[in-house]
């Protein structure tokens, strides 16, 4: 697990820790490492350090962020994009707000990034299916490696609907089915990709192409 970091910085009393805190609760964990994370995170959200970030790109250096994986109804296929600094394929997704809870950050992150309106897949709804600790990596060596608490959510997109994306943010984007995922080298993507797909595939029924 990440070691706790020790900078003091005092918590605002926007930060809406009680909402956070029971969201991650009601997290069910599908194998030891999230059950670990999970409990890393309630600690987190419970003890005096802030949670959000204040300034680019690790101050303070952990902090949330909330994924969003779109799912293609028609075909099952999942949206990855390729992401400039992290040089992963990885889920869209950005660092929430301050006082912003994890869904509010989704509905703004889908907007500014893929240009496109967010709509919760019917078996999580808005709320986030796994959580994650991770340390990044920024492959241009830019600033000091952060650690990420990510919420996982799950959306219902029509592949169509996204049409373009943040150039800035992504060298491309993609659909893949699921199990072509499973079978990507796990260097090449979020290093808990594989873990979600599964817990993923465990929750729903996919189309039978």
């Amino acid at each position: 697990m990440p070691a706790r970091h020790n900078q003091q910085m005092p918590a605002s009393t926007a930060e809406p820790r009680d909402a956070l805190r029971t969201l991650v609760a009601a997290i069910t964990p599908t194998d030891v490492v999230e059950a670990e994370h999970r409990e890393h995170v309630l600690a987190w959200i419970g003890s005096e350090a802030p949670l959000y970030r204040v300034r680019r790109p690790d101050v303070p250096p952990m902090h949330l962020v909330s994924y969003f994986v779109p799912v293609d109804p028609d075909s099952g296929e999942v949206l990855l994009v390729e992401h400039r600094n992290a040089g992963l394929l990885l889920p869209p997704g950005g660092h929430c707000e301050q006082g912003e809870l994890p869904w509010d950050t989704v509905v703004r992150e889908f907007a500014e990034e893929l240009h496109a309106p967010a709509f919760p897949h019917s078996t999580f709804g808005t709320a986030p299916a796994m959580v994650t600790v991770t340390r990044t990596r920024d492959r241009h060596g830019r600033g000091d490696q952060h650690v990420d608490v990510s919420l996982w959510h799950v959306l219902h997109v029509d592949r169509g609907q996204v049409t373009n994306f943040d150039a800035e943010e992504f060298t491309g984007i993609g659909w893949y089915a699921p199990a072509a995922v499973l079978r990507m080298p796990q260097a090449d993507l979020d290093p808990h990709m594989h873990r979600f797909v599964t817990k993923f595939l465990a929750r729903v029924q996919l189309p039978d192409l």
